[in-house]
């Protein structure tokens, strides 16, 4: 890993997402690009636009704003030692970050989310659901502060398919950045009943080659995948859960009930997101 992008809005939420940043870095020892987009009407993406003198003016006068206020968060003690560039687009949010992190070949995006109660309310219908679907990088939402991202164990949750595999090798990645347990996750429901028998032996076929001191092969029951995922999450206590994006269908397959209230707060755990 050599390059992480953090969109920031710098609110509560956006700070949490660079502290986790900072902490993958340090370990790491990669570079974060944080970016800012400002979404004006009337202002060219080009701020020195000669056909558009008011608005290379006001542009202007933004990203010089900006740019005092990057240099206030540069200056955040979780930030020392990392080497940090910022960059300010004139672009909607989701389209920017999605052509940043092509731009500069960045290997993972950080972003923060506010006002989410359940896993599905926390990645869809978004900007950071639009990324999610959009982007071809891994995406890690972190919803509350994390002093210490420190992953022991990681949920890997999917349907097991040739598809998921694509995606596999760069979860394992992540885990082994930080030595991490890795929990493969089948969520049985009665919509998409399988028998154990079934179950295992998808699984199993799935791991072939992976060094299973690391591994666990797990198959939950439960009345939807989400409650599923969050139930499991909480009875190992994990630390971060993984799922699969589907590009255009984004989360709405996986995620097609809601959340009930009891379940809410354990959507707080990071999640990150693998595109197929």
């Amino acid at each position: 890993m050599k390059k992480i992008l953090v969109p920031i809005d710098f609110s509560k939420e956006a700070k949490y997402a660079c502290e986790v940043a900072a902490q993958i870095a340090k370990k790491t020892k990669c570079e974060i690009i944080l970016l800012h987009m400002l979404d004006i009407p009337g202002i060219s993406i080009d701020p020195i636009d000669t056909n558009n003198m008011r608005g290379g003016a006001q542009a202007i006068f933004f990203m010089k704003t900006i740019h005092k206020k990057f240099q206030k968060y540069k200056a955040l003690p979780f930030f020392e030692g990392i080497k940090i560039k910022e960059s300010v687009k004139f672009h909607k949010a989701f389209n920017g970050v999605i052509e940043e992190s092509k731009n500069n070949n960045v290997d993972l995006i950080v972003m923060g989310s506010q006002g989410a109660t359940g896993l599905k309310e926390m990645l869809v219908g978004s900007n950071t659901e639009k990324v999610v679907r959009h982007s071809d990088i891994p995406v890690l939402v972190i919803k509350k502060k994390v002093t210490d991202f420190d992953i022991k164990n990681m949920i890997f949750a999917c349907d097991f398919s040739k598809e998921s595999k694509n995606s596999f090798k760069n979860v394992l990645s992540f885990a082994n950045i930080f030595n991490a347990k890795l929990h493969l996750l089948f969520i049985n429901t009665i919509h998409n009943f399988e028998s154990t028998r079934e179950s295992n032996l998808k699984l199993e076929k799935f791991a072939v080659g992976v060094d299973k001191k690391k591994l666990t092969l797990n198959i939950y029951n439960d009345t939807t995948i989400e409650e599923g995922i969050l139930n499991f999450g909480k009875e190992i206590d994990a630390d971060l859960i993984a799922i699969n994006t589907h590009g255009r269908s984004g989360l709405s397959q996986l995620f097609s009930e809601s959340i009930s209230k009891e379940l809410a707060n354990h959507a707080l755990r990071p999640i990150i997101t693998f595109k197929i």
